[in-house]
């Protein structure tokens, strides 16, 4: 028993931080110039959430499922699996998290909005940091813009800009597409910090203000 109590969390870690990150620069180089494209699409969902239109309710959802399904197979399975095993489990997870969402674009009323609340507010400027300013954070965590992490080919971001987006929604539906997210947000920031990445806590702070403006929204 007393040897358990030398061992931390970083001597459980399957891989070195340096190795994580080459392998994210390596999957950049590989999917280039997607990153271009998926931005683009970031940026024209963010429009599509702003404008509010009933167009919206069955594409967003529709664009998250594509997203999580490949950050699923193209990120976790293929890639990172190759150096963490557990990662499989976390494929599984975002799979399911892609069946959700398409579940919800094949609706006729697709994932409708909750208006222009406070909630909704709080959603699109959470999406919007996870698509235009999350990628930023790499030269600010002291690595190179070719580590950057992409919301719709990362799990990160695309975790967070899926707790803005489904923030929109009614109660009922995040009941459904906000546990998944918010668990991954969780679980990032853990291997994060073991890896003691500076900005470790990014998806931990972007769970609980999801937590924090569902819970607010739905006391009303």
């Amino acid at each position: 028993m007393p040897e358990w109590q030398t061992y931390s969390l970083s001597d459980f870690l399957m891989f070195a931080p340096r190795t994580y990150w080459r392998l994210v620069e390596l999957y950049n180089a590989d999917v280039w110039p997607a990153q271009a494209a998926v931005v683009a699409v970031g940026c024209a969902a963010l429009l599509l959430a702003a404008r509010g239109r009933n167009s919206s309710a069955r594409i967003l959802p529709a664009l998250l499922a594509a997203a999580w399904a490949w950050v699923a197979w193209g990120w976790l399975h293929s890639r990172f699996a190759t150096i963490n095993w557990p990662a499989d489990y976390a494929a599984l997870a975002f799979g399911a998290q892609a069946a959700l969402l398409a579940a919800f674009a094949l609706r006729r009323d697709g994932l409708p909005a909750a208006g222009s609340s406070s909630a909704a507010v709080a959603g699109l400027a959470l999406a919007a940091f996870a698509v235009l300013a999350y990628p930023f954070t790499a030269p600010l965590a002291g690595r190179s813009m070719a580590t950057a992490e992409i919301a719709g080919l990362m799990p990160d971001p695309t975790a967070i800009a899926t707790l803005g987006f489904v923030l929109r929604a009614s109660p009922a539906a995040r009941l459904v597409l906000l546990p998944i997210p918010l668990l991954a947000c969780c679980a990032s920031a853990a291997m994060h910090w073991t890896m003691s990445a500076p900005l470790w806590w990014l998806p931990l702070a972007a769970a609980v203000v999801a937590c924090g403006v569902a819970l607010a929204s739905g006391r009303r």
